[in-house]
């Protein structure tokens, strides 16, 4: 990875750069059943696309905040990298009357409502697919999003000190994630080729860190599991070994 990449949205483009068909993020749901494997290059693509739906549609400017009550799950990775690449502050779980917009999953709508700015639901389907009948007062993402850009520069430079990201009470900026990222990685072994299997939710620095970041700052990849506590020990060692995972964090 380049060392003078100091936002997530850099470390997303420097994969890019290196390996884009390499497994980035591949997620499981064991309440469904559900497996989506996203390489480096179908999930900048997202990205890009959902930037595009920020800063453009949505009218988000460095600075802004955007609420996410959204579990761990690969659309909510790319709605942190999207935030990052627009400079939007990704506010993870915080309260939706104090977000400029808010980004929601299906079992958060009324909490939602609260927010006063612009509101987006993403039904969390398999394949990225659509709410049946789209929630009152919501842009559908699975609606508003193919038809974005493939390609997203923003309208103004990213700031790298500039607040990037809002969890567990305190706020990091982009710079601080990437070096809280890369110094997490260390301590688990992580690197390059890397497959780091979470189990945790994405409420909590840690959690976001296993999950998402840690291996993106190192060239490696995770392996997001959500309700893994319903897949079993058997099950578990399978996984590891069907996905060729190198460190397992739950």
């Amino acid at each position: 990875m380049n060392a003078n990449d100091r936002t997530p949205a850099d470390l997303l483009r420097s994969a890019l750069a290196s390996d884009p068909g390499r497994p980035l993020v591949t997620f499981y749901d064991d309440a469904t059943g559900e497996r989506v494997e996203l390489s480096v290059a179908t999930f900048a693509n997202w990205v890009a696309k959902t930037a595009n739906l920020l800063q453009g549609d949505l009218a988000a400017e460095p600075g802004d905040r955007a609420v996410l009550l959204l579990p761990a799950h690969w659309q909510t990775a790319v709605w942190l990298l999207a935030c990052s690449s627009v400079g939007v502050v990704a506010d993870v779980g915080g309260d939706p009357a104090s977000g400029d917009l808010v980004v929601s999953g299906p079992d958060s709508l009324d909490a939602a409502r609260a927010c006063s700015g612009e509101r987006v639901a993403l039904a969390l389907r398999p394949l990225g697919g659509r709410f049946p009948q789209s929630p009152a007062g919501f842009a559908d993402y699975a609606v508003e999003v193919p038809g974005q850009g493939d390609q997203f520069a923003p309208y103004a430079p990213v700031d790298p000190d500039a607040p990037a990201l809002a969890v567990d009470g305190a706020e990091l900026t982009g710079s601080e994630v990437v070096e809280r990222a890369r110094a997490d990685a260390g301590r688990l072994g992580v690197g390059p080729g890397s497959r780091v299997l979470s189990g945790l939710p994405y409420g909590s620095w840690e959690g976001l860190s296993a999950g998402l970041y840690g291996a993106l700052a190192v060239g490696g990849s995770v392996v997001l599991c959500r309700h893994l506590d319903r897949l079993g020990e058997e099950g578990l060692g399978k996984r590891v070994g069907d996905e060729r995972v190198s460190v397992t964090v739950r």
